[in-house]
């Protein structure tokens, strides 16, 4: 018991303990985060609560659809973790609850601008800087120079030799076009994806899995957000990490509770624990290495440098609206998709 209010803090506690028995102790959680990181989340809240946890984990682009189909008839009640765009695209739409938790005080300034940026329908969990990796063995063997822009990336002798998702179902892959917008300008950034896309080798759908990809020797270089290439690094793989010359993007990781949610206390008291310190800690047992939004929250030595990263000026509001995504995703998939490789 002494252990169970440390976790999820005293005053939480008490409120759990009041309430616990008029409610259905149950939550549906949707997870957009590495695989094993939304299983110890979900596993972590049920120990602490002995609230039961129904987790599906899939990627941002796809969870948004997957929200917005079952709109009329919610399942979902939580939706933890991905790139803030979709989220902020969910609040527009309406898809998402209006809350504010009572742990706000303890997170950073990025974490609850997103939240105002979006009338408190999502807040900030975590931040992390998009680059690439690449496998140092298959560069070598293949007699590539190390690129270190992404410029570079465009350049004929990696043809087939770069991966990347497909931003209509990866958070991190619409995040990459949004930063070719914003560091090149709409026409010479998707001047840029259409030289890119002569390089691809295959668009996944999910972010992380081109590194994965080239960890295990399949792919030469992945474009993904930097906290992944390092996850590969540290497990052993032949992985180098690059902070593009250019300049990058960024993404904000976010979490809303789904409008119209049939275990909308649960989801409530989910959203108050995972902004906890001892909550987001939990990111290093699966060596996720992103930033964690709360001050109190340890980021690991091997997380990237996000001081050290030129990084531009994202605007999330633009690039997060619903008009917006949807324009660029179509401009995407009618000029750049339909290109022969």
């Amino acid at each position: 018991m002494t252990s169970l209010k440390k976790m999820i803090g005293a005053s939480t506690f008490a409120v759990m303990a009041a309430t616990g028995a008029a409610q259905a102790d149950k939550l549906t959680f949707y997870c957009s985060a590495q695989e094993d990181w939304c299983q110890l989340m979900a596993n972590s809240f049920q120990d602490a609560t002995g609230i039961d946890v129904a987790m599906t984990r899939k990627s941002s682009g796809e969870t948004f659809a997957q929200i917005k189909a079952e709109s009329a008839n919610p399942k979902g009640d939580v939706w933890w973790g991905g790139t803030g765009d979709p989220h902020l695209q969910a609040a527009e739409e309406g898809l998402t609850a209006e809350y504010i938790s009572p742990m706000r005080d303890q997170l950073h300034p990025w974490a609850i601008s997103q939240a105002e940026s979006a009338g408190n329908k999502t807040i900030g969990i975590y931040s992390g800087a998009l680059g690439y990796g690449f496998n140092t063995d298959l560069l070598a063997a293949n007699g590539l120079p190390e690129p270190t822009s992404w410029a570079d990336l465009t350049k004929p002798e990696y043809k087939g030799h770069v991966q990347m998702a497909n931003p209509n179902s990866s958070g991190t892959a619409y995040t990459t076009l949004a930063t070719m917008m914003q560091l090149f300008g709409e026409d010479e950034g998707f001047k840029f994806m259409k030289k890119l896309h002569s390089n691809v080798n295959q668009y996944t759908k999910s972010g992380s899995a081109p590194i994965k990809a080239a960890g295990r020797g399949e792919n030469t270089i992945g474009i993904v957000f930097m906290h992944d290439a390092v996850k590969q690094a540290v497990s052993g793989f032949p992985v180098k990490v690059v902070a593009p010359a250019e300049g990058t993007g960024y993404e904000i990781g976010s979490m809303s509770i789904i409008d119209g949610a049939r275990n909308m206390e649960e989801a409530k008291k989910f959203y108050d624990w995972a902004l906890s310190a001892e909550a987001q800690n939990l990111a290093l047992e699966v060596n996720a290495f992103q930033v964690p939004s709360n001050k109190g929250a340890k980021t690991s030595q091997s997380a990237p440098d996000m001081s050290s990263i030129k990084l531009i000026d994202y605007d999330f509001k633009t690039y997060g609206s619903s008009d917006t995504r949807k324009r660029l995703l179509k401009k995407w998939d009618d000029e750049v998709s339909v290109l022969p490789q």
